[in-house]
């Protein structure tokens, strides 16, 4: 597949690696721009793909154009691109803008809005995304192989985005705070920095991988960890006690809240 990236900030170049990763495109078959010229240095030297400065040439050269842009600037890039597209799908990861938004002056054209996320930088991504009425069933199809090259996508209502956006797009930076609160718990407790902090990080990587791969509920592995009378639940009891279950879903729903004003 010709693919093609109008930005080629951290994810567009998570997006590129895990498609010659695995295979989807050639280098000689992905192009870039970006109007920073050591952003296009990077990827030229990193993944050996055609780089250039002009929108439009991305446009030409691709089936699949990734717009890898700041919120702020997509009515100008697509504005700039829009006399040169026909049948290629437009794939949006710019975070609260919609598929109505972009039809505005992309009009009759085929629009993917995607959701992703950071991990994407290390194949692990965990994406929403919805396409608009002219994306057909062999088009979907191809989305979402080049989407799940990076980790999981799931095809959904356009108006479920803003929920992944709070959940799984924010997620990642909630995530870290909790993983810095049982670091600095290590600290306390007289462990090294450097030792507590990677406990921790294997605590929550193995905590997720052991809930993947066997196919585990949380609530289930709560209760394989809580021996009777034993250290994990007299821990729970100071945690479960807590109003923490109301403050993640606060969090998140403040995450969700934004990205609908952002939308708007």
């Amino acid at each position: 597949m010709k693919i093609g990236f109008i930005g080629s900030g951290n994810m567009a170049k998570a997006l590129m690696k895990g498609i010659l990763d695995k295979g989807i495109s050639s280098n000689e078959e992905i192009i870039s721009s970006d109007i920073f010229p050591e952003a296009l240095e990077f990827v030229k030297k990193e993944y050996s793909i055609k780089t250039t400065e002009d929108n439009k040439e991305v446009v030409r050269n691709s089936e699949i154009i990734f717009l890898a842009v700041k919120p702020q600037i997509m009515n100008e890039v697509l504005e700039g691109i829009k006399e040169e597209i026909n049948e290629q799908l437009i794939v949006s990861i710019a975070a609260g803008v919609t598929l109505k938004q972009i039809e505005k002056v992309l009009e009759g054209k085929k629009i993917i809005r995607v959701m992703p996320n950071t991990p994407c930088l290390v194949g692990e991504m965990a994406a929403g995304f919805s396409v608009n009425e002219f994306v057909n069933e062999e088009e979907l199809k191809k989305i979402e192989t080049v989407l799940r090259c990076s980790g999981v996508a799931y095809n959904l209502e356009e108006k479920d985005l803003d929920a992944v956006t709070g959940l799984s797009g924010s997620g990642p930076a909630f995530v870290a705070r909790l993983i810095e609160a049982f670091t600095e718990a290590g600290i306390e407790n007289g462990l090294d920095k450097d030792v507590a902090y990677s406990l921790s990080l294997k605590t929550f990587l193995g905590t997720a991988k052991l809930l993947e791969e066997k196919g585990l509920e949380a609530g289930k592995l709560v209760e394989m960890v809580s021996s009777p009378n034993g250290t994990t639940v007299a821990g729970r009891e100071i945690l479960e006690s807590s109003d923490y279950k109301e403050i993640i879903k606060k969090t998140i729903n403040r995450a969700k809240e934004r990205s609908i004003e952002l939308g708007e």
